[in-house]
């Protein structure tokens, strides 16, 4: 793969908007990319390995839980300094932004909300520093878009629950140390469960032969009989709320992280556009060529200022679901389409992993998909917006 000689675009000044500790973040994030992820990702995806050597980066730089308190081994940042830190981990790789993102939002997050005092102690500081690692067990083979449609359950037996079910599409899960799992108890209410590697009956089987995501690790949760200690229950939250609260964080995450994918693509294209020579001049000077770049930059900056006023609301804790989806859903749609547009100026070289583009583009349509589909959030927007539910 080439150097990596990525230049941000921020062509509505947005840097103003950020404070210093923003930039600090951001920076020290963008500069581990380049260093540790950017000379080894090409590599990982054409080899279909997780690269587990940057597990203690991403726990340096404050990629596991951003938002958690410093009481809890988190830094304590606000929200936007977390959407930054997903922006340019996703600069460097989609799939290595899952697992920071699970990591942050769909297990540590869920301990910290609704979790223990005695829980928090136990797992979030050993989550932050990278010594351990966690997944989060929601879709089933049978229940994506309809998670409340779970089968995953729990019986208590007195002094233990017995979890019984399976996960499937689970980031993180064949290493693992610990699941936060979703499953109902015997009158059909959804409560999560802490779920430990080495606990008898428990599985995490890897899924192999994918086209995307290849430098993340992605597998199933197996449960057959699971003795679960009654301590290990998240108390404070149930229902199906309580992993949707999950997601929302991850969502948020995942608007920020898309535009750091979308930015690679541009800068990329930018580059070897001024660099191509065809008919005698570089090929950004061609008309068609100049409209693929002018269009990406009007929507990357258009993907950046709703990621930031989503951020100042999620710091005034006034973001809505429904504001999430939109932006999780624009941003996402921006960055694949992007990355078409990137791939084409490349002309064949586009296809080649000399460059990172066909790389994201094939990321991105998992991406698209998770933590909501592309269509499930336009529904989301819809009843919002018209108070009637087409779900159902």
């Amino acid at each position: 793969m080439r150097p990596d000689l990525f230049e941000a675009p921020d062509y509505y000044n947005l840097d103003d908007l950020l404070t210093e500790e923003h930039k600090l973040i951001r920076d020290a994030a963008r500069a581990w990319v380049k260093r540790d992820v950017s000379p080894i990702i090409e590599e990982a995806a054409q080899n279909a390995t997780f690269p587990k050597s940057i597990i203690p980066g991403l726990a340096e730089i404050g990629a596991f839980g951003p938002y958690i308190p410093e009481e809890y081994g988190g830094a304590g940042l606000d929200q936007i300094s977390y959407g930054l830190i997903m922006q340019e981990i996703e600069r460097g790789d989609s799939g290595v932004r899952s697992t920071a993102s699970v990591q942050s939002s769909l297990v540590m997050y869920p301990i910290w909300k609704y979790g223990t005092e005695e829980q928090r102690k136990k797992y979030l500081p050993k989550l932050a520093s990278g010594e351990w690692m966690g997944s989060f067990g929601l879709t089933e083979p049978d229940h994506g878009s309809n998670p409340g449609g779970m089968v995953t359950n729990f019986k208590d037996m007195g002094d233990h629950y017995l979890l019984n079910g399976a996960k499937l599409w689970i980031s993180n899960s064949p290493f693992c140390n610990v699941a936060v799992v979703w499953a109902k108890n015997e009158e059909g209410r959804i409560h999560g469960l802490i779920v430990e590697r080495g606990m008898e009956g428990f599985s995490t089987p890897e899924t192999h032969n994918k086209w995307s995501l290849r430098a993340s690790a992605t597998g199933e949760l197996i449960f057959q009989d699971v003795k679960v200690p009654k301590e290990n229950l998240l108390p404070n939250k149930s229902g199906l709320g309580a992993p949707l609260g999950c997601l929302d964080s991850a969502r948020f995450g995942i608007a920020w992280g898309a535009i750091g994918a979308a930015m690679d693509c541009y800068d990329t294209a930018l580059r070897y556009a001024k660099e191509r020579i065809q008919f005698g001049k570089p090929i950004a000077a061609f008309q068609l060529q100049q409209k693929k770049l002018a269009e990406m930059i009007t929507e990357i900056t258009k993907a950046q200022l709703l990621a930031f006023r989503l951020g100042q609301l999620k710091n005034e804790d006034r973001a809505t679901s429904a504001q999430i989806s939109m932006a999780k859903r624009n941003n996402v749609d921006m960055a694949i389409k992007i990355a078409r547009e990137a791939r084409q100026i490349l002309g064949g070289m586009g296809i080649t992993g000399e460059y990172s583009i066909m790389r994201h583009m094939m990321n991105l349509e998992s991406v698209i998909t998770y933590e909501g589909t592309h269509d499930i959030h336009l529904l989301i927007t819809g009843l919002d917006i018209t108070g009637e539910n087409a779900f159902k």
